[in-house]
């Protein structure tokens, strides 16, 4: 019986996705767990394994398709003992293809002859349309190349990377460049201006990807639909900053602590002595979660990402150091595994290490709250009634009002205050 591949759900706020490339042509034989596909979704680049053994007899939806709809067949597989020609009229339904991990983009595959495409345009462009993988015009747009001046040689003319490469090489396809036939003084067109106002100066439109689409929509419902209010404390972090240099330099190179290590923690441990801050809102009822797990926003090419160090505040500084720096560098590499940034139960934002002395961070839905953090500087401070020189980070917490008052959110921020004072307090 002939096998269906679906078009994957993978991520819960997932409708669509780009099939960005096949890494098999029809006739290949596959194993259950072989990676067969890499779809594009609005966080990372997901590998797609096969479920079933079989051999690929239709390639339903060429590489570098977007705006695939989830569970749309993509793919046909038959079984050992089945003919190709099984594969023939068989439409919708089946079971879709489960998430691996994520890998970089490649050169989009040609699929086999045989494949029998989803309709597309048959020349590079229709109109003012240019057909060209997802990959290529990223790297068109990188080098400032006109895709209108590349001929494709994907499939029906579609422009892969290949060719966005030649023309790179042989500077044929500079933006603004002339024609072949173009008289030499010809000047490049200039950005059309907005209709909407015949003021506005030139520009440079610039297309959204999925991820800062999504980023968009996200932050709008947030501030729309979430009733935020803000608290924020200073805290002087010089005893956790001598205590950082302690355990860095006992660590002889192992490993090296960062500010934010020591925040995310603290950031845990508060929520374990205030559980009522660890919470979010539904419909059906108030949420209280059982362990900390921390989301921390780390910027990426193109928007930016929350990777979870899960059940924070029972964990070590050294290992709360080692997951942040591998999950930050898979963030900014594409490669993190849904399960890895999803599911957090409270958010940090820190944008000290950009001079930022204080900020309000959007909340993160369906999180109830995220916490701010600045940028730690060297002020004159009263302690015990006599002015000094201290360093102070000021914090500022943003609540979801529907699911934690202010008084919790106060009595969250105090007890944050006190461990980040004396870090000491967090070893206990």
């Amino acid at each position: 019986m002939p096998i269906k591949v679906l078009m994957p759900a993978l991520s819960p706020t997932m409708t669509e996705g780009t099939l960005a490339n096949w890494l098999v042509k029809v006739g290949d034989e596959v194993s259950a767990g072989d990676v067969i596909a890499e779809i594009e979704t609005d966080k990372a680049t997901m590998e797609v394994e096969a479920v079933d053994e079989g051999t690929v007899a239709k390639l339903l939806v060429d590489a570098g398709t977007e705006g695939v709809p989830v569970n749309e067949l993509i793919a046909v597989l038959v079984e050992e003992d089945e003919d190709m020609s099984a594969a023939d009229g068989v439409t919708g339904g089946g079971v879709s293809a489960p998430a691996a991990a994520p890998a970089e983009d490649p050169q989009p595959a040609v699929a086999a002859p045989s494949a029998t495409p989803a309709p597309i345009a048959s020349s590079t462009s229709s109109g003012d349309r240019i057909f060209a993988s997802p990959l290529a015009k990223r790297i068109a747009s990188q080098e400032g190349l006109d895709l209108s001046k590349i001929t494709g040689s994907g499939p029906h003319g579609r422009i892969v990377k290949a060719d966005v490469e030649t023309a790179l090489a042989s500077g044929s396809a500079k933006a603004g460049a002339e024609a072949p036939t173009a008289a030499a003084t010809k000047p490049a067109a200039p950005a059309p201006m907005s209709t909407d106002n015949p003021f506005e100066p030139e520009f440079e439109l610039v297309s959204m990807n999925s991820m800062r689409k999504t980023i968009a929509r996200r932050l709008t419902e947030s501030k729309q639909n979430v009733p935020h209010f803000y608290l924020s404390v200073d805290c002087e972090i010089d005893k956790l900053l001598a205590l950082r240099k302690e355990l860095n330099d006992q660590a002889d190179g192992k490993f090296k602590l960062s500010v934010n290590d020591i925040v995310i923690k603290a950031a845990a441990v508060a929520l374990r002595k205030v559980p009522a801050a660890n919470a979010s809102w539904s419909d059906e009822g108030l949420k209280l979660y059982k362990q900390a797990d921390i989301s921390v926003a780390v910027a990426i090419d193109g928007g930016l990402i929350t990777p979870v160090i899960r059940n924070a505040g029972n964990i070590g500084l050294e290992k709360i150091s080692s997951e942040m720096k591998e999950l930050a560098g898979k963030a900014r590499e594409g490669k993190l595994m849904p399960e890895e940034f999803q599911g957090g139960t409270f958010s940090i934002s820190n944008l000290g290490m950009f001079g930022i002395d204080n900020f309000q961070a959007v909340i993160n839905p369906p999180q109830a709250c995220i916490l701010a953090i600045g940028a730690g500087k060297q002020q004159p401070i009263v302690k015990d009634g006599e002015l000094t020189i201290g360093t102070v980070m000021t914090a500022t917490l943003s609540v979801d009002h529907r699911a934690v008052d202010g008084a919790i959110g106060a009595e969250y921020l105090k007890v944050f205050k006190s461990l980040i004072e004396t870090p000491m307090g967090m070893m206990l």
